[in-house]
């Protein structure tokens, strides 16, 4: 196995060979091995351990292992204690989801903060057949089919084409001591009882049962390829970046095949789950949105808008003191002077009767009821219509901002003046207010 770990550095990992790597280890046999591996292939590497204190004292004893390990390797070790179950209860998850979420943000701690270039888990064959098997269980796509990847980022999972048994025998001959987690044993978990129930049940029908897994995800990988260069081919068709996220052009989506395999893949990093109703939203009455954790999927006319959701105060106000003639605002960056007449107009710029103004002014986000009396029309209009009348999308109308005096609307920013503060007579006092976004 030692031979063949160092032909695997030469052929597939020869940048090993000058990076620094942090090599997650437990302490049971997969990774003490691959720490033996790297100390044998003469690499750059330290030890990180993480203690979930969910097994008592053995917790404790298997941290001892792992830096008892680490002084016999001459490495550096780095140890972590974690409150586990606390994690899972506040986050609302599991325990298994909670240890994987704190090793991996811990990890990418300790390799930004002393300059790691990869962190190396002992994930092998086995375990990516489990993955497979776990996934094919709950539901998955065929990306979940693909099993664990050998590099995901600066993960590195270089124990991916070695069995457990090849691992467990070069330990032994080698006389290499590991623990053994006694939870190991336990059914109650899914990946346990795939490994002691349902894998060897497998192998009653196919002794050869990860070699002919491994060409089966070799084909599950290339299929998953084509599909991704199928995207990539697509995506500049449907999909449009703008100011406040993505925009999804629903009757391309409809003219090709497999519409809603199309937007799983477009969609699948946001963390979208009710793909039945992303789905259905092409066809939704405009307005009607389906959330994620972080993001909205907003039907609009004929597309579908992307929006990352970002908690915002709406009451929130700001000042335009009298004499001002510089703000930098969230609506942009204000430009107030007093001009003797009226050159040309745009969208971003204004001129009014400053006579009629009473500071501070306000900005301030739109809300339902406002009105205002849009300059060269008559009568008023409510703002809602007005936005309505403008074809103006969801994230348009949250992201529009209100230049008020007193509870008179002055200014919809940069879209239309009131006409209450136009300028009517030669010699009123004019002020020009310019918003540069």
């Amino acid at each position: 196995m030692e031979k063949s770990f160092k032909n695997l550095i030469k052929t597939r990992f020869p940048y090993f060979i000058q990076s620094r790597l942090l090599l997650a280890v437990s302490g049971g046999v997969d990774s003490v091995v691959l720490a033996r591996l790297c100390e044998k292939a003469r690499l750059d590497f330290s030890i990180a351990h993480c203690n979930f204190n969910l097994r008592g004292e053995e917790s404790d004893k298997d941290q001892q292992f792992v830096e008892d390990l680490a002084e016999d390797l001459d490495v550096a070790m780095y140890s972590q204690n974690f409150d586990t179950e606390k994690y899972a209860e506040d986050k609302g998850i599991s325990i298994q989801m909670a240890a994987r979420e704190l090793r991996y943000d811990w990890f990418d701690e300790l390799r930004n903060l002393f300059k790691f270039d990869y962190v190396l888990t002992a994930h092998h064959a086995n375990d990516n057949l489990e993955t497979f098997l776990i996934n094919l269980v709950r539901g998955t796509g065929l990306e979940g089919l693909s099993g664990i990847k050998v590099e995901n980022n600066k993960i590195i999972r270089p124990l991916l084409e070695f069995t457990r048994k090849e691992i467990e025998e070069y330990a032994k001959r080698e006389n290499i001591d590991w623990r053994e987690d006694s939870s190991n044993a336990s059914t109650k978990y899914m990946r346990n009882k795939i490994r002691h129930d349902i894998v060897p049940a497998l192998e009653d029908l196919n002794p050869q049962l990860l070699q002919s897994f491994a060409q089966t995800q070799s084909h599950l990988k290339e299929n998953q390829d084509l599909v991704e260069d199928y995207i990539s081919l697509i995506y500049p068709k449907i999909v449009r970046k703008d100011k406040y996220g993505y925009s999804l052009d629903i009757n391309f989506l409809k003219k090709i095949p497999h519409p809603k395999s199309v937007l799983y893949q477009l969609l699948k990093s946001f963390g979208f789950t009710e793909w039945d109703d992303v789905f259905n939203l092409m066809e939704a009455q405009s307005g009607k949105m389906v959330f994620s954790g972080t993001h909205r999927l907003i039907k609009d006319r004929e597309s579908l808008i992307l929006t990352e959701i970002i908690p915002e105060n709406n009451n929130s106000t700001f000042r335009i003191e009298e004499g001002e003639d510089f703000a930098m605002l969230p609506a942009g960056t204000f430009h107030i002077s007093e001009v003797s007449e009226i050159e040309e107009t745009g969208p971003s710029c204004i001129y009014v009767n400053k006579e009629k103004l009473e500071f501070p002014l306000i900005l301030r986000k739109w809300k339902q009821g406002d009105y205002f009396y849009p300059f060269g029309m008559k009568g008023k209009k409510k703002l809602s219509d007005f936005f309505k009348d403008k074809k103006l999308s969801l994230p348009e109308k949250e992201n529009s901002w209100l230049l008020c005096s007193g509870e008179k609307i002055v200014w919809v920013v940069n879209q239309r003046a009131d006409d209450r503060f136009a300028i009517s007579a030669p010699d009123q006092k004019i002020l020009k207010i310019t918003c540069n976004q």
